[in-house]
């Protein structure tokens, strides 16, 4: 990458810094920012050819290690409890049903999609990003039970998904002639979780008890915590294990041991994390989106218009009947289910383990994140506005957590 670029790079991450506040009050998001950054340097730079592979590659699977790690450490037990019924259906039944409504519709669709990209395709958009929805679960107006669910919800399911993309990833390798197959994949993901629950348990109670014997130099805490998922990852590539879901899961382990500062050092990993993904972001813009424009079709867009509605409404809707939450509410989880950076992320790890033979899949998972930065930015504010109103609900008015019949 030559200076100018570097330039530009820097230059847009310094202006978003200092606009960005106003920049959203204009439905102006980060993601559609910086995605148009990319667009911008590769028609005007060769960005994708410029950036070395490994560069791209080091980059995303950092930036997917500590969303992995932060999103499971920042679950808190007390949160699952509160709405126990609720997530079991979300995550044990709507998730695994969009998968396979999203596999089974992608493989009838497209004849060029094999029985595991269409899998690759169907699990990389069914993760839900919290951070896009953040006008909804930022807003004070909407019922604060509302709000956690779609946080935790969002918080959880790409680490669920991950092995499944992982398996995918392995089967399309397998099918192209290279790579180790599914039964290795398996393997993998077994010692990446023994690793990752492993370093993630031990971590945290290291780190609480030098605390609580005074050892801890606060400005170093969060830091150590960024460094522990970096082991977890490299801990398990080491053992010959899954690093992605090593983090995740020394992620829940973490949480769980790390006593009451642990929030505020995951917040740190929360932090590089969201300077990393605004980098992802750009190179999404610079290499998937031209995958896009080359393989853009009716088809195509049918299928990413399917997956942020039918695909993930439809489950959503159905699991929750039998709770007391009512179908409007059940209409709007289902719809504010935004797909953000964890897709992003498996899309680029596509494009370099599968190279060519996973434009189309490619295609399809850029498309739809896309779509959902544009719908779910607009229609954000508006529909929850409507929703807080339905109920009469002001912004000094948010309704606490409760325990919903499972």
């Amino acid at each position: 990458m030559d200076a100018g670029t570097v330039a530009v790079v820097a230059a847009a991450l310094f202006a978003w810094g200092a606009l960005s506040g106003r920049l959203q009050r204009a439905d102006l998001t980060a993601p559609i920012v910086f995605v148009a950054v990319g667009v911008v340097l590769h028609e005007s730079t060769s960005v994708n050819a410029a950036v070395e592979a490994e560069t791209v590659k080091l980059l995303t699977e950092l930036t997917l290690v500590w969303v992995l790690f932060s999103d499971a450490a920042g679950v808190r037990v007390e949160q699952l409890r509160a709405d126990t019924g609720v997530f079991i259906r979300l995550l044990g039944l709507a998730l695994p049903l969009t998968v396979v409504l999203g596999w089974l519709v992608a493989w009838a669709m497209f004849g060029n999609l094999d029985v595991w990209l269409a899998l690759l395709v169907a699990a990389a958009v069914a993760p839900t990003d919290a951070s896009l929805g953040a006008a909804v679960i930022a807003n004070p107006a909407v019922p604060a039970r509302i709000r956690e669910i779609l946080n935790v919800e969002s918080g959880l399911n790409d680490g669920i998904v991950t092995p499944v993309v992982l398996v995918a990833l392995a089967g399309g390798a397998a099918a192209e002639g290279h790579g180790n197959g599914v039964g290795h994949a398996l393997l993998q993901l077994l010692l990446g979780a023994a690793t990752g629950l492993a370093i993630g348990a031990i971590g945290g109670q290291i780190l609480r008890r030098a605390r609580e014997r005074g050892w801890v130099d606060e400005e170093f805490a969060g830091p150590a915590v960024l460094a522990l998922a970096l082991l977890a990852y490299a801990g398990a590539i080491a053992a010959d294990g899954n690093g992605f879901v090593a983090a995740f899961c020394a992620g829940i382990l973490f949480g769980r041991f790390a006593g009451r500062a642990g929030p505020k050092e995951v917040w740190y990993v929360e932090e590089t994390a969201a300077m990393a993904s605004l980098l992802v972001w750009l190179l999404f813009g610079a290499v998937a989106v031209p995958i896009v424009a080359d393989s853009l079709d009716w088809r195509v867009v049918l299928y990413a218009a399917l997956s942020l509605t039918a695909l993930r409404v439809v489950p959503v809707v159905l699991v929750l009947v039998g709770t007391d939450l009512d179908v409007v509410t059940a209409l709007f989880i289902g719809w504010f289910g935004p797909r953000g950076l964890a897709s992003v992320v498996f899309g680029l790890i596509a494009v370099e383990e599968l190279g060519p033979t996973a434009d189309t899949a490619v295609a399809l998972i850029a498309t739809t994140v896309l779509l959902s930065v544009v719908a779910h930015g607009v229609t954000a504010h508006p529909l929850s506005t409507r929703y807080a109103a339905r109920f009469g609900r002001g912004p000094s008015e948010p309704t606490p957590a409760s325990v919903v019949a499972s």
